[in-house]
Formats: structure tokens, C-alpha cells, sequence
């Protein structure tokens, strides 16, 4: 059978729809209490319709701890992924993993110290596995050694969740077309603010979403 330029695009469009390949990109900017662009906040999308981004979260992950700080801040991982911390500093650290909310110093279970690294001699690493989804399994980090020192894991449960870049920028990609909602996650702000409604399409589209709080820059 000969297909006319019309039934052709027709019937893409059907193949189209049942592979629910359907999708738009999003383009979320996020923005603090003052109007500067975040970095480091974590942008999770949950979309009304069906599928799955290219590219998947990752199973695992590498956070060093260098010049007493963690790198990087902000981590994003798959439910279940292993995370490797280590310690490339000439004195000793602590890896803590704590939760939002938790007291000062308290840990959910999941510590280690790890001892300075020697010259001519590996690293000293430990890997945690990250099984707590959402906010209220974001595990923060801290040392016991040097309080100034913080980080993040953040453990997606939705796979459209990436964090900002310098810029304060997320882009996510292969989002289904249809209803979706937006939240933003960031350690500093303690009251989950109400999610963004959006209509996915086609067209690429750009949101902002403001934070109620100034988090410090890092130096």
C-alpha cells in the first residue's frame, strides 16, 4: 500500500503516542529569597503520564571530602544506589549521614572516619547505600571533626530530579507531555514549599520557582 505524505505523518503520530514517547523539556529556574539564581537545589518532576528519561539516575556516585569540604555539595542518586566518600585530605574526617530535622550532631545510623590520607598511599574511602526516597530521606552530611563542613545526598524518588547548576538552572528532559508538578528541594529550606502546576508540551518550556530562604554561598 502507498502511503500519501498525510497518512504517513498520521500514522508516525500514532507510533508516536503508543510508544509514549511524547515528551517536552524543562527548563527550571530557581531562584533564592533575594532573586539570585541557587545552585545546588534539587528540581524533582513528577509528571501525570507515563515513561522514562533517556538517561537514568545513577546507581552510584563518588563524593570526595578535600580541602574540608564535601564535593561535591549536592548529590542525586537512584533509590538504592551506593555512594563511595573519600577522604583526600591529609587529616582525619568523619562521614555523618544525618536527615532534615535531626539534632545537631545525630547521625541516621550510617558513619565513618576516615582516616587522613598519607602520603604515596590510597585514599581511605567507606560506601554508604542510600535507601531513604524524597525529602524526608535526603541525607545531609557533616563531619564530627569540623562542624563547618556540609553536603547532600539527595535520593530521587521521581526520575526526573536534577539539581541546578551555577546558574540555578535544572534542564530535565524527556518529561511526559501532560499535567506535571514541580518541586524544588534545598537543605536550608526547612518547610516544603507548595509544588508548581505545568502543562507539558512539545515546545520547550522555562519555569521559575522561588525559594523563601538566602542559602549561603559556599566559599
Amino acid at each position: 500500500m502507498r502511503l500519501t505524505v498525510s497518512m504517513a505523518a498520521t500514522c508516525a503520530a500514532w507510533a508516536l503516542a503508543a510508544s509514549g514517547a511524547a515528551a517536552g523539556t524543562l527548563e527550571v529556574l530557581v531562584l533564592d529569597r533575594d532573586g539570585k539564581p541557587t545552585p545546588d537545589a534539587v528540581v524533582i518532576v513528577t509528571p501525570s503520564g507515563k515513561g522514562q528519561p533517556k538517561t537514568p539516575l545513577p546507581n552510584s556516585a563518588v563524593v570526595n571530602q578535600e580541602k574540608q569540604q564535601f564535593v561535591p555539595a549536592v548529590t542525586v542518586v537512584a533509590v538504592g544506589a551506593r555512594v563511595r566518600f573519600i577522604n583526600s585530605d591529609p587529616w582525619n574526617h568523619h562521614v555523618r549521614v544525618g536527615t532534615a530535622g535531626a539534632a545537631v550532631g545525630a547521625s541516621d545510623g550510617q558513619s565513618a572516619l576516615l582516616e587522613g590520607k598519607a602520603e604515596g598511599k590510597p585514599a581511605s574511602a567507606a560506601v554508604f547505600t542510600m535507601d531513604k526516597p524524597g525529602a524526608m530521606g535526603a541525607a545531609l552530611l557533616g563531619c564530627f571533626i569540623h562542624s563547618r563542613m556540609g553536603g547532600a545526598i539527595y535520593v530521587a524518588d521521581s526520575p526526573w530530579t536534577v539539581k541546578t547548576n551555577s546558574e540555578g538552572v535544572a534542564v530535565l528532559e524527556d518529561v511526559p507531555e501532560g499535567a506535571a508538578s514541580i518541586k524544588v528541594w534545598h537543605a536550608a529550606q526547612l518547610v516544603e514549599k507548595t509544588p508548581l502546576l505545568v502543562n507539558v508540551s512539545g515546545a520547550p518550556a522555562k519555569v521559575t520557582f522561588q525559594l523563601d530562604v538566602a542559602p549561603r554561598r559556599r566559599s
